[in-house]
C-alpha cells in the first residue's frame, strides 16, 4: 500500500512529526509518503489560512501518482471535498477520522484544539459529520500551532490541564487532539489521564489501510465526480 499524507501548511518539521507518527502505526507493507506544499501558510489557524492553503494542497496532490489513498493532515479537514473530486482513491481527513474513532470508544468526547478562532470551523464539521451530539465541547488552549513544534513542557502542560478540565467539567469519556501538531502526544496523554486520547493521524492511516484492503474507492457519482482537469491529468474518462 502507498498512502500519501499531505500536510497542507508549509512547515516541514510538522510534516516530519506527522510522518513519524503515521509510520509508527502503519502496516509493514505500507509506504507512507509525507509531503507539504512549498507555498501557502506556515500554519492553518482559521478560515483565512484554509483558503490560502488550498492551491498548494491541490497542486501537491496532483504531483503524485500510483497512490492507494490520501490523508489530509490538517484537523480542519482542509480541502477534503476538493481532493475527493481530484482522485478516485479514498481520501481521509484527520479530523473526520478522529471524531469517528472517538465515537467508537466513548459516548461523549471533548476536542482540545489550538486557537479560539479555530473552534467555529471544528464545530461546523462536527455538525456536518453528524457527530455534534457526541461532542461535549470543543476547547481552545490558545496555543498557536507552531508553538507545538518547540516541544515545550509548559505547552504540553497546558494541553494536559485542558484535558483534565474536559474530564471534570464536560464529563468527557474520551479526548480528541484537535491539531496534527499534537499527534505525538496521544499515548503519553492517554496514560496520564486514564482515558482514550485520540489522534487523527493515527486513525486516518489505519482507516485508509482498511479501505484499501476492502478495495473501496471514492464514489464518482454525484458530488465527488472527477473534475475535468484532474481526469485529464490522470488520463481518465469523464
Amino acid at each position: 500500500m502507498r498512502i500519501l499524507i499531505v500536510n497542507p501548511n508549509t512547515t516541514s518539521s510538522m510534516t516530519g512529526k506527522i510522518a513519524e507518527v503515521a509510520r509508527s502505526v502503519a502496516r509493514p507493507d505500507t509506504q507512507i509518503i509525507a509531503v507539504n506544499p512549498d507555498q501557502g501558510p506556515s500554519s492553518i489557524e482559521g478560515f483565512y489560512d484554509i483558503a490560502l492553503s488550498l492551491p498548494g494542497l491541490l497542486s501537491e496532490v496532483g504531483r503524485h501518482r500510483d497512490i492507494d489513498a490520501v490523508v489530509i493532515a490538517c484537523f480542519d479537514d482542509t480541502g477534503l471535498d476538493a481532493v475527493r473530486c481530484a482522485v478516485d482513491v479514498p481520501v481521509i481527513g484527520i479530523g473526520e477520522a478522529a471524531y469517528h474513532a472517538a465515537s467508537f470508544l466513548a459516548c461523549k468526547f471533548s476536542v482540545i484544539t489550538t486557537l479560539v478562532r479555530s473552534v467555529p470551523g471544528l464545530e461546523a464539521n462536527l455538525q456536518r459529520y453528524g457527530l455534534a451530539s457526541r461532542c461535549a465541547r470543543v476547547r481552545a488552549t490558545d496555543i498557536p500551532v507552531l508553538e507545538l513544534e518547540r516541544n515545550d513542557p509548559d505547552t504540553v502542560g497546558r494541553i494536559s490541564l485542558e484535558i483534565q478540565k474536559a474530564i471534570e467539567e464536560d464529563h468527557a469519556e474520551a479526548i480528541v487532539l484537535g491539531c496534527a501538531g499534537m499527534a505525538d502526544l496521544m499515548q503519553r496523554l492517554s496514560h496520564e489521564h486514564g482515558l482514550p486520547v485520540v489522534d487523527g493521524v493515527t486513525c486516518a492511516i489505519t482507516f485508509a489501510e482498511a479501505l484499501i484492503a476492502s478495495r473501496l474507492k471514492t464514489s464518482k457519482i454525484g458530488a465527488y465526480a472527477m473534475h475535468k482537469q484532474a481526469a485529464e491529468r490522470e488520463n481518465l474518462p469523464i
